[in-house]
């Protein structure tokens, strides 16, 4: 039975529009040509930083934040604030904690995202980052360190993603059940694919569905 949901950050409850629009300004290239880069890298299950060298051969992208936090250390950059946050997520997260569910945030994300994240005081249990725990997905540590958090049984996590690859097959394999969120360029990607039904229990088009389709599927999830 399903006590815990664990929800990925960047694309799940995070949008990343301008986050990836900044880049493409600071990198000289159109935002349409950096978006595209990204949604071509996305349909051919490579990892985001290709984009990088698609659009700036050789680039160091490391370097580049670091510089970019000296240029303009008082921006946003390659952050984000609660401008960003998907309209959904805060009545989405009230209903489930209403509902006598666990929810927690685990995902992808540097340690300045733990802190953007603490401010917009989200109704959620706890929250946590890749960069905070030293481990990322799809690393099976890092969903071993998700039940630690959850004080829960991995069979009693639902993990909830945008992307097959980096949240729901590891997330199925650490034992917990998934949800595979239609949202940003993965999840429609992915969530297109046959195999989503497959490997995901859930497949929904916003975090307000979640709670319904749980509801619906209370005897088998």
């Amino acid at each position: 039975m399903i006590k815990a949901l664990v929800f990925d950050v960047g694309e799940t409850l995070i949008d990343e529009t301008r986050i990836w629009s900044r880049w493409a300004d600071r990198l000289g290239v159109t935002r349409l040509t950096f978006m595209g880069v990204l949604g071509g890298v996305a349909a051919l299950d490579r990892s985001h930083r290709d984009a990088f060298q698609i659009v700036r051969p050789g680039l160091d992208v490391d370097a580049e934040i670091t510089a970019w936090r000296r240029d303009d250390p008082d921006g946003l950059r390659n952050n984000f604030d609660a401008d960003d946050l998907y309209p959904d997520v805060r009545p989405a997260f009230h209903a489930l904690r209403a509902a006598g569910y666990q929810v927690v945030i685990a995902g992808n994300q540097p340690v300045e995202a733990y802190d953007a994240l603490m401010a917009m005081e989200l109704p959620a249990d706890s929250i946590h980052t890749s960069d905070g725990w030293g481990v990322a997905k799809p690393a099976p540590e890092f969903f071993a360190k998700v039940a630690s958090v959850a004080g829960r049984e991995p069979a009693e996590i639902l993990y909830v993603g945008d992307r097959l690859d980096n949240d729901v097959r590891p997330a199925r394999a650490a034992g917990m059940r998934t949800a595979l969120l239609r949202r940003g360029p993965w999840g429609h990607l992915h969530a297109d694919r046959p195999e989503a039904a497959e490997v995901a229990d859930l497949v929904v088009n916003d975090l307000q569905a979640l709670l319904p389709a749980l509801a619906q599927r209370s005897g088998s999830m």
